[in-house]
């Protein structure tokens, strides 16, 4: 966070949150970096769902 951020403060059972409000436009291109990382976490939550949904039926 920078000097003049703004901000937004959640109350909760364990305390007070300070949440930083930031713009769509801010975030564009943030995971970049991490884009093949990403792409593996995705399709391994789809793995995990696709088999929890096979175990319902």
């Amino acid at each position: 966070m920078k000097k003049g951020s703004k901000v937004h403060f959640i109350d909760t059972e364990r305390g007070s949150l300070t949440v930083p409000v930031v713009s769509l436009e801010s975030l564009s291109g943030v995971d970049k970096d991490r884009k093949e990382i990403l792409y593996k976490m995705i399709k391994e939550l789809q793995g995990e769902r696709r088999k929890e949904a096979s175990h319902d039926e």
